[in-house]
Formats: C-alpha cells, sequence, structure tokens
C-alpha cells in the first residue's frame, strides 16, 4: 500500500455539538426509542448535570439512540470507533463525536476528554469498546478508575436492557422487542470520586455493569416471534456440547443444530434453548458461551491453543474514506498472540504483530457489512485492519474468547491477577 495516504487526524480538538445539530440528533433518536417504549429511570441524579463522565453499556446503535435521549437536551461529546467515522467525518465530528482505534493505548483520547469535561459537557464512554456477543457484560479495562479520578468530574453510568434481544450482534434485523429499559445513574459526584481510590471507582463501575439481555428477557417475559430468530447464533456458539466438535455448528429459522452429531435446538419466542432430542445442555445462551470459554481456557493453560496459520486478505482503514486492500497474506493466533504477515498490492510485505500483554481483548464482525464475511479487526494508533480468514476451520468468536483467557493467564503469571469482568 502507497505510504503517502493520508491518516485520520486523532489530534483535532473535539467540537461541542453546533446548536443546530442538536434538535437534529434528537428528531434522528426520538422515533425509534419511542417505538421501542424506552423506559429511562434515572437514578441518584437529582439535580445532575454536565460536566460528568457518562459510562454506557453497548449492545446495538439503538444504545446511541437512548444515551441522546436521556442526555437530552445537554451537549456531549461521544467516543466513537474509526469505521463509524466512514464517509461521514465531518458530520460525526460536527455532531461531537470522538474518534479511537479499538483495543490501543491512545493518550490523545484523554486529552480530548478532558477538554469535554472543562468545556462543561458530557464525556460519553462505550468501555466495553465493541457490541456485546451474547447480551452479557463484555471485559473492562482497570484504566477506568485511572481516567474518571483524572477527569475529576461526576461518573454516570447508562445501562440499557433489551437492546441485544432486539438486535442480536450476530443477526442484526430488528425484533420490535418492547418495552425495553434502561437505568442512569450517578454513582460518584466530584466530591465523592475526589475521595475514592481508582480501585473503589472500579468497582463501582463493574457493579453496575453487570447485566444480561436473555435474563432480562425471560424475568420480564418478552417474546420475540421473528421467525428467523436463532439465524446467525452458531457465530457464538461454535461449539457443539453433545460431541464436542468445533466449527460445525449452524442455524436456520428458529433452530441451531450440529452438522458433525447431528443433534438440535429450538430457540423460544422467550430466548430460552430446548434440544429436541435428549438433553438441553444448556438453556441459557450465555451459560453455552461461558462453557465455550472454559474449553479455551484450558486449552491456553495446557499451552496448547492455537488457531492454526489461516490464509487471509487484509483491508486498511487509515482514515475515515474507505478501506483499501492491503492485500494477502496468513494469520496465526496463538500463545504467543496474533501474528499477521502478508505481501501489499505494490509487492511489499507486511506484518501485524500484537503479543499478548499488548491486547486484553479484540474487536470482531460477523458477516461484515452483510457481504465481507468474518473477520479480526487489530489496531495500531495509526491503522486499522480488518482481517478475514478463508479456507481452513476457525471461528473468530474463540479467537476473541482465546484473546482475553491468555491476557487473563499472562496477568496471573505475572502476580496481577484479575477482577473477573474486569482486566
Amino acid at each position: 500500500m502507497k505510504q503517502d495516504l493520508i491518516r485520520f487526524d486523532m489530534k483535532r480538538p473535539p467540537v461541542r455539538t453546533r446548536w443546530f445539530l442538536r434538535p437534529l440528533t434528537w428528531l434522528l433518536s426520538a422515533p425509534e426509542v419511542a417505538a421501542h417504549q424506552a423506559q429511562i429511570k434515572k437514578i441518584n441524579a437529582e439535580g445532575l448535570r454536565p460536566p460528568y463522565v457518562l459510562l454506557c453499556n453497548h449492545n446495538a446503535f439503538l444504545d446511541f439512540k437512548v444515551a441522546t435521549i436521556a442526555t437530552f437536551p445537554h451537549r456531549a461529546n461521544y467516543v466513537v470507533a474509526i469505521d463509524g467515522f466512514i464517509g461521514r467525518e465531518e458530520l460525526l465530528r460536527q455532531v461531537g463525536c470522538i474518534c479511537k482505534r479499538k483495543f490501543t493505548t491512545d493518550t490523545m483520547l484523554v486529552r480530548h476528554l478532558r477538554k469535554v469535561i472543562q468545556n462543561g459537557d458530557i464525556a460519553m464512554i462505550y468501555p466495553e469498546a465493541r457490541y456485546s456477543l451474547c447480551g452479557t457484560t463484555a471485559v473492562l479495562p482497570d484504566s477506568l478508575g485511572k481516567l474518571c479520578k483524572l477527569l475529576k468530574a461526576p461518573v454516570v453510568t447508562l445501562i440499557c436492557h433489551g437492546h441485544h434481544v432486539n438486535s442480536p450482534f450476530w443477526n442484526l434485523h430488528s425484533r420490535g422487542v418492547h418495552p425495553t429499559e434502561a437505568e442512569l445513574t450517578q454513582i460518584f459526584t466530584a466530591e465523592e470520586l475526589e475521595r475514592a481510590t481508582a480501585g473503589e471507582v472500579n468497582a463501582r463501575i463493574l457493579e453496575l455493569f453487570r447485566y444480561d439481555d436473555f435474563a432480562w428477557q425471560k424475568q420480564r417475559g418478552i417474546r420475540t416471534p421473528y421467525k428467523k430468530r436463532a439465524e446467525g447464533l452458531h457465530k457464538v456458539l461454535y461449539q457443539c456440547p453433545r460431541c464436542g466438535t468445533e466449527f460445525r455448528m449452524d442455524s436456520a429459522g428458529t433452530e441451531l443444530f450440529c452438522r458433525n452429531c447431528g443433534k438440535r435446538w429450538h430457540m423460544t419466542e422467550y430466548g430460552e434453548l430446548t434440544a429436541l432430542d435428549g438433553e438441553t445442555e444448556f438453556s441459557h445462551i450465555p451459560d453455552w458461551y461461558e462453557w465455550e470459554r472454559s474449553r479455551v481456557r484450558a486449552e491456553v493453560e495446557a499451552g496448547t491453543y492455537s488457531s492454526g496459520e489461516l490464509r487471509v486478505h487484509v483491508d486498511s482503514l487509515p482514515n475515515a474514506r474507505r478501506f483499501f486492500r492491503l492485500g494477502e497474506g496468513t494469520m496465526l493466533h496463538d500463545m504467543n498472540g496474533f501474528t499477521v504477515r502478508g505481501v501489499d498490492t505494490d509487492g511489499d510485505p507486511f506484518e501485524m504483530i500484537k503479543t499478548v500483554p499488548s491486547l486484553y481483548s479484540c474487536h470482531i464482525e460477523y458477516e461484515y457489512l452483510g457481504k465481507y464475511g468474518d473477520c479480526v479487526d487489530l489496531n495500531t494508533l495509526d491503522d486499522t485492519w480488518y482481517i478475514y480468514p478463508h479456507g481452513g476451520d476457525f471461528s473468530v468468536t474463540k479467537m476473541a474468547l482465546a484473546t482475553e483467557e491468555l491476557y487473563f493467564a499472562h496477568r496471573r503469571a505475572h502476580g496481577r491477577p484479575c477482577l473477573p469482568g474486569l482486566v
């Protein structure tokens, strides 16, 4: 790839949302929020006004719209991944968005967030940094407590329920779920934050971020009669609990099934799984997902985890204009982390290595934009690579789980155990 490609200007200061765009953000959000009959409950928020830090969970695009309604008419600056800026950079900047490359240590972002607070606005952050794969909390960085202490502003959480079961990451079609719910909770005033340690801030954030959308659906008795509600679920549940075979799961309509042993499960209108024959190993989808994690953890602990070398093509996103085809190559994910190598379209070699301690989690996509297939998204401070494996047996879900388990094991080996859910 040509070396003179313009890179996204990460140093450009954040813009306060233009006054004339604030009503527009409300108008673009209100109809869908109303359609889902979103119930927004405010807790310990009497008299709450900007500036403050707003930490939001992340399950679907509806999260942004609920956050807009919950904070209107106040100005907010949203931290958004660079792929969200494609083809609309200037518009997103003008409504207050701040660009971030996922899972990188970015001191410039901290400066931008300090500026937001100094401006008297809301610094809106999605600390899970990707959509949840099965409607439960993704791992959170333990730097959150330090960041909040540094910003010296009240800390508020916005936890939404129902957005995953309405539009799950593995099949984004809206199911029309209603009502949905959200709690906006002030967990620290500025004075309380000053007295708390970073560890205490982390513990309180983690407490508020515990959620489970499928459990919420069952408790509320909310139906999803969508006839294709199980389609895509095999992307998350890639290993059969009956025969143990990986990468042979599939789905269609309301059923999930194993192409190796033939076992089938029905997904009910209430988001539960029932086996069509024999034992129902996991009725609760997140339990199946966590079982897969335990199997990956066992491979990591035995020192045997490896994706094997996979053929890939790599697309680069140096700026917000469009993806560029970087070239063809190989990807290996093993006990040492990610290694991606290949030759670009100019015939020059390229390489990205992400060691285990450098990456506590990673972003993945299923059938990206409905046409490009499953991929792993790896980042440096000035580039983003979307890496598409093809041929061979693989699951990007397993790679995401392994990334986390490798990092957890590294921490334990160096006497730095993680709190569950916090890295």
